[in-house]
């Protein structure tokens, strides 16, 4: 054969190969953006959820005002969280102040028995469980996309073509212990 033909075929065998490699980069990329947009609903939901939880326990533990200002603070650091990072720390804030406000209700016995209460307590055990859902989705999203990225020959493509690491959605210190309410 022709020199030429051998260097053009090599030629195009490269050029296939890295269009291949890119377009995996890309579709990984997809991925982990379509997993951090089902968090993202899920924890809308959230955020929708905590002020009617926060107003049911209030008609029956008004004096426990430092509680459901945490959990507003917190609901409202959540919202105004911009970066992956911000907004694990929030959401784990969060989850500790809503921790603390179940643990209260253990004070109660009729906010206990109230069916709003217990209907929006299910409702935010639901949602809590479809966000671990995507929270392991997404940081499993993450992890191939980010190991992608680093491997031989992929990594001299994502270097050139600025593929970027992700950041994990890491679950926080304030939900791995249990909530300590003092009376």
């Amino acid at each position: 054969m022709d020199t030429g033909v051998i260097l053009l075929l090599v030629i195009i065998a490269l050029g296939v190969f890295l269009v291949m490699v890119y377009n995996r980069l890309v579709a990984l990329r997809q991925t982990c953006n379509q997993a951090w947009g089902d968090i993202d609903v899920q924890l809308k939901q959230r955020h929708d959820l905590v002020p009617n939880l926060v107003s049911t326990v209030q008609g029956y533990a008004s004096h426990e005002k430092e509680t459901l200002e945490n959990v507003i603070k917190a609901r409202q650091t959540a919202i105004d969280a911009t970066s992956v990072k911000d907004l694990a720390g929030a959401e784990n804030m969060l989850s500790g102040a809503l921790r603390q406000l179940f643990a209260l209700s253990e004070a109660y016995p009729d906010l206990k028995a109230n069916q709003n209460f217990m209907q929006l307590q299910a409702e935010l055990s639901d949602l809590e469980n479809k966000i671990a859902a995507a929270r392991r989705f997404f940081n499993n999203a993450v992890n191939e996309y980010n190991t992608s990225t680093e491997q031989f020959p992929a990594v001299v493509i994502a270097n050139s073509m600025g593929f970027k690491m992700r950041e994990y959605f890491e679950v926080g210190e304030a939900e791995r212990g249990a909530p300590k309410v003092q009376f």
